[in-house]
């Protein structure tokens, strides 16, 4: 019986791209070569990579409107770096909501100025700061959509009048929005869209090209657009299997059917952590996310108890990041809505054996 995945990341697929990733690996496009074996120059795999970029900017709205979509490697962590080198100039503003955006702040502080304009940290990041100003004067403004560790989510982004760099390594595909607010979007693929090893960029071109300093080749968002994102040999795997994710997404509906699933399992699990005494949110209510939701027992000598049950049920990856402790649904875009509903389950036969 296949396990009920609510890990954190690498990220639960559907199982159709599994299988289809599975088949490439022994035999792509009856070429009776695998699919990472074959040159990444071929003809068969740069159709895979171009369409893997043209599915990400037609599901995120932004084909046609002066975007780039890219596949490079590093994960989020490397982009923590390349958003400064390619347009922190003088001074950068960063929101700081959890431990990813804490590091990307930290890379940035190499190349100029930071200004923190809020951040969390006073209450472990349980909640969203609201109400901050975002100063006019600085190259751009950096956040983080949604905080996997801590399970807070950006219901909302601040209109600025500077770029507007987003990290939605957790969340990117799993909710409707106006995309083209942002002039740089990052997203490492495990969290929700493939497995590791690959990151999507996508780039509105004309914020590039005006820091002063030299760029090295390889952190040169220009170069990898000049090269059709195959400047060096990318991760062939990964990427195929992003755009297998994609053609997926795409063929249920798009991001506006995959939000009212996300919607229904997020509902489902905080409705129960809600009336449930046995467990509590950690998230501020207004705050929380439907891509991970943390909580805790609110009597420890249930631990084993309950991890015994939840494990028993066939469920895999609910423990919490060890900074906040606890437990961790992570229910990204290929959990079903079924999975939610064993967790739930669980959760109730706790309450009435306890």
């Amino acid at each position: 019986m296949r396990k009920h995945n609510f890990s954190a990341g690498p990220c639960i697929l559907p199982q159709e791209v599994m299988k289809k990733a599975s088949d490439a690996v022994l035999n792509f496009n009856d070429l009776n070569l695998s699919l990472i074996e074959i040159s990444h120059r071929s003809k068969d795999f740069v159709e895979v990579m171009e369409n893997a970029r043209s599915l990400a900017l037609e599901l995120l709205g932004l084909q046609g409107k002066g975007y780039q979509a890219l596949f490079l490697q590093g994960g989020a962590s490397t982009e923590f770096l390349m958003v400064a080198y390619n347009l922190l100039n003088k001074k950068a503003a960063y929101l700081n909501t959890g431990t990813w955006s804490d590091k990307s702040i930290k890379e940035a502080r190499l190349f100029g100025e930071v200004i923190e304009v809020a951040s969390s940290k006073d209450a472990n990041f349980n909640y969203i700061p609201k109400n901050y100003t975002v100063p006019g004067d600085v190259d751009y403004f950096h956040c983080t959509s949604n905080n996997t560790i801590f399970g807070t989510s950006l219901k909302s982004f601040p209109e600025v009048n500077v770029p507007l760099v987003c990290d939605m390594s957790s969340d990117i595909f799993s909710r409707e929005m106006d995309f083209s607010k942002f002039d740089l979007i990052y997203a490492g693929a495990q969290k929700n869209m493939g497995p590791a090893g690959t990151t999507l960029v996508v780039v509105k071109e004309d914020i590039l090209g005006k820091v002063e300093r030299k760029i090295p080749s390889m952190m040169d968002y220009k170069v990898h657009i000049s090269k059709d994102s195959m400047f060096n040999t990318p991760s062939v795997f990964a990427v195929y299997v992003s755009m297998l994710t994609l053609e997926w997404l795409k063929d249920l509906g798009g991001i506006a059917a995959i939000e009212k699933v996300n919607d229904k399992k997020g509902d489902l699990l905080y409705t129960e952590i809600d009336r449930n005494p046995l467990f509590k949110g950690f998230a501020a209510t207004e705050d929380r996310s439907n891509m991970n939701a943390t909580f805790n027992l609110t009597d420890d000598s249930l631990k084993e108890s309950f991890d015994t049950m939840w494990k028993e049920a066939g469920i895999n990856g609910l423990n919490g990041h060890r900074s906040v402790g606890g437990y961790r649904a992570s229910m990204y875009n290929a959990l079903p809505l079924e999975s939610v509903q064993v967790l739930v389950d669980v959760m109730k036969e706790l309450e009435r054996k306890a």
